[in-house]
């Protein structure tokens, strides 16, 4: 696949540079070149980054490095039982526990929430930082979810991080899940109020969280570079089509350029005319004809008038 120019691949991380000292020098170049992609791709198009991960993959598969992004890769395109694999081969390379939780989420997306659960409880947890036990409680949170379980996903996510008022990396998120679950359950006052505190701590805009309070609120959101057309405007552009339309049909030309109507009608080349009826008319008599005329004047005054008005 393609890497662009502005991509040397000093980008990555320093420990993944370190792991990739073990290879080549042009090899762990292209690699990490390869991995910058991953990590450039893997929010906007994760499609594009799981071919990248294949292919550092297919370059350097024994490197945890690589096996890690080919998981996440694998996971943001929503192949779980992929991504699991990866995961479990990189803790296998490093022994350590970074990756549980993530673990612990793929088992959620093969829809083994219990799965999930048995790890959420599992002694690798209490090895994990602060960072990874939260995720981790979100992801027992979801699981208990997953089996209907909401009062029990609440109390899973009740926790001093929780309660507590300064913003870490994992705030946002976790109030996030707790108004989300809240919201669930039917508790709409607490939910909308988790749902602001969550606003409060999202800086970078990792959830949608405004945009669940504006839903709760009824405030709907209008595109401020749709001009709003005036109602004047509107009328004059109907009468003006309407005006077209006539116009296309012949009804508003004068009478001296209109074509007279033709009275034969083509069927197969055969010409059918239209003769006069010899069915009498009755004429009315010319006391009838004024009387008729002055009716119709009086009630299209009256008719003109209430337009006025």
């Amino acid at each position: 696949m393609p890497i662009p120019e502005d991509v040397t691949g000093e980008e990555i991380d320093k420990d993944v540079r370190q792991e990739l000292q073990s290879l080549p020098k042009t090899l762990a170049d292209d690699v990490a070149k390869n991995l910058v992609m991953v990590a450039r791709l893997i929010d906007e198009d994760p499609e594009g980054a799981y071919g990248y991960s294949r292919v550092a993959l297919r370059l350097a598969s024994r490197v945890a490095a690589v096996r890690e992004a080919a998981g996440f890769a694998a996971y943001a395109n929503q192949k779980y039982s992929e991504a699991l694999a990866e995961f479990r081969a990189a803790r296998r390379m490093t022994g350590g526990v970074d990756l549980w939780p993530v673990m612990a989420d793929c088992e959620r997306g093969l829809g083994r929430p219990e799965k999930a659960l048995d790890m959420a409880g599992a002694p690798e947890v209490h090895k994990l930082d602060k960072a990874g036990q939260v995720e981790m409680r979100l992801v027992a949170a979801g699981a208990r979810r997953d089996m209907e379980q909401l009062d029990a996903a609440i109390v899973t996510l009740q926790s001093p991080e929780l309660a507590s008022n300064s913003v870490q990396p994992w705030t946002a998120r976790l109030r996030y899940a707790y108004a989300d679950a809240l919201l669930a359950a039917g508790r709409d006052g607490e939910a909308r109020e988790w749902f602001a505190k969550a606003v409060e701590a999202d800086k970078d805009g990792s959830t949608d969280a405004s945009d669940r309070l504006a839903e709760m609120d009824g405030v709907e959101f209008v595109d401020a570079l749709i001009e709003v057309e005036d109602p004047d405007e509107q009328r004059d552009e109907q009468r003006d089509e309407q005006q077209d339309v006539r116009e296309s049909d012949g009804d508003s030309l004068p009478a001296e350029d209109a074509e007279p109507r033709d009275l034969t009608t083509a069927v197969d080349e055969d010409v059918v005319v239209v003769e006069e009826s010899d069915t009498p008319v009755d004429v009315a008599d010319d006391a009838d004809v004024e009387e008729a005329k002055d009716s119709e004047g009086s009630e299209g005054g009256v008719g003109r008038e209430a337009d006025k008005d």
